[in-house]
């Protein structure tokens, strides 16, 4: 792609001094456009050292109100960012309904980096290119306007512009020792952006190639480009989007109605002496999980009065409170809601060495926001396959992550209920919404035997808790919990 590109012909000086004016104006009148119509842009700027992406970002946002963008200058990852799934920090950087974001380089810059020091290849630059492209396909699906431009100069203009930037006290700082390699070593750099790029131009988020040797012209590439995007992106709005087929390998499991809920509960002598001992056992897995840098997520869905937080609170009871934290998850906040709804949930991941329990998570989208309508039949549907993407990222990040469906039948969550009204302490937890919830016990059933079909995958199957007993549930997710673990550290020692 990039070895095949051939530059076009610029304007002549009058003319490029009209365009540019007339673009810049043309960008100016659309950010208040942006906002009223809340279309997120993300504008990547990637490319050769010296080739300019700094500057250019600096001359686009002066066309923009500075309350409507950010800039982010993606460096290599820190320590912090390295102990979390590669994509971790650039989702967090996507900008919310009606803004900019302008990166100056990022995933593609990483991954093209690890490539030619060799840590990235094989199976695992395959991976890593699949879960770029998911993720980029993941963003323009939800309603994103991505552009990824890469600033494109030969050999001897890169090399004259550094020459030039080594000659003064207060540039040469910005030529790093990456850069100089990267001159002598042209060919073999521009080898592996032409095959980065070629893996990952999508009809949704296309690679803009940009002749970045006159610095005028580069600028009425990229503004034209931005604008006639941005334009394209207001008309589509209301276009539907495809759902993707499923690609990832599932595990069957029973529908809920088929879930044996009797007999299974045990006596509280044998709850007590089970308790402590697996207890005991997972506070000992957390140092060594510390040790070993294995992140935990332990994801709590199911019924109200199900018995949910009487499991975090026996987990949570066994762990190091400087190596956990419970996610308490509710109706998102206005800056969350103004992002991809999986931003949030991205954003609370643990690093390495820690837990992190989810009372409530992201399948919020396919169950409430389905049954009540927060979500369109389109948003949610295609949300099976994006959760699963996200989890797959979890696992092979070498993540343990652990999502429990905490079920109960219809009658034994009504005795709850009234118990909860019964008894001043607890009547907190019951409230009106939660028996209306419960008259459409059907509908979420319907959705929730749908959410597990599609969402148990290989890599992050469901477990279905029997939780008629309080005693047998706990035991049952604590003794689940602390086999995982066991697991997971007895396959990194093979």
């Amino acid at each position: 792609m990039l070895k095949s590109w051939t530059p076009g012909e610029g304007p002549d000086k009058d003319e490029m001094k009209v365009q540019l004016e007339k673009t810049r104006n043309r960008l100016y009148d659309l950010q208040m456009k942006i906002k009223e119509h809340k279309l997120p842009v993300l504008v990547l700027f990637e490319g050769w050292s010296a080739a300019g992406k700094g500057s250019m970002i600096s001359k686009v946002i002066r066309n923009i109100d500075p309350r409507f963008f950010k800039v982010a200058t993606m460096s290599a990852p820190t320590e912090e960012e390295v102990r979390r799934p590669f994509l971790y920090r650039y989702m967090k950087q996507i900008p919310e309904e009606g803004k900019f974001t302008f990166l100056d380089s990022g995933w593609m810059e990483q991954t093209v980096k690890e490539v030619l020091n060799g840590e990235l290849e094989g199976d695992a630059y395959e991976r890593r290119i699949e879960s770029i492209r998911r993720f980029e396909r993941q963003l323009t699906d939800n309603g994103y306007l991505i552009l990824k431009f890469f600033m494109e100069i030969d050999k001897d203009e890169q090399e004259k512009r550094m020459k030039k930037l080594l000659s003064k006290d207060d540039t040469k700082w910005r030529v790093t020792g990456f850069d100089k390699w990267q001159n002598k070593h042209y060919k073999k750099c521009e080898n592996v952006f032409d095959r980065y790029m070629k893996d990952t131009n999508m009809s949704s988020s296309p690679w803009y190639i940009i002749d970045a040797k006159d610095k005028k012209w580069a600028e009425l590439q990229v503004m034209d480009t931005l604008v006639s995007s941005i334009e394209v992106a207001l008309q589509n709005q209301s276009h539907s989007v495809p759902i993707l087929q499923n690609v990832f390998p599932l595990v069957k499991m029973p529908k809920l109605k088929d879930v044996e809920l009797e007999g299974k509960t045990i006596d509280e002598e044998e709850y007590q002496k089970e308790l402590k001992k697996l207890q005991a056992k997972l506070g000992e897995l957390h140092n060594r999980l510390y040790r070993k840098r294995v992140p935990v997520i332990i994801t709590y869905e199911g019924w109200d009065a199900a018995g949910k937080g009487g499991n975090i609170k026996r987990i949570a009871g066994a762990l190091d409170p400087r190596g956990y934290e419970v996610q308490p998850i509710a109706s998102p906040e206005p800056h969350e809601k103004a992002r991809h709804y999986l931003w949030r949930f991205w954003t609370r991941l643990p690093k390495t060495g820690h837990i992190a329990i989810f009372d409530r998570t992201w399948y919020g989208r396919v169950l409430v926001e389905r049954v009540e309508g927060f979500a369109t039949e389109s948003e949610w549907k295609r949300a099976y396959r994006e959760i699963n993407d996200m989890e797959e990222q979890i696992t092979n990040a070498g993540g343990i992550l652990l999502k429990f469906w905490m079920h109960i039948d219809k009658d034994e969550q009504e005795r709850r209920f009234h118990e909860r009204e019964q008894i001043p302490e607890k009547q907190w937890k019951i409230t009106d919404e939660d028996w209306r919830n419960r008259a459409r016990w059907d509908d979420y059933e319907k959705a929730v035997d749908e959410m597990i079909l599609r969402t148990s995958t290989e890599s992050a199957p469901w477990i279905v808790v029997e939780g008629n007993s309080k005693y047998y549930a706990r035991i049952k997710v604590l003794k689940t919990v602390v086999d995982a673990i066991e697991q997971k550290l007895k396959e990194m020692q093979e």
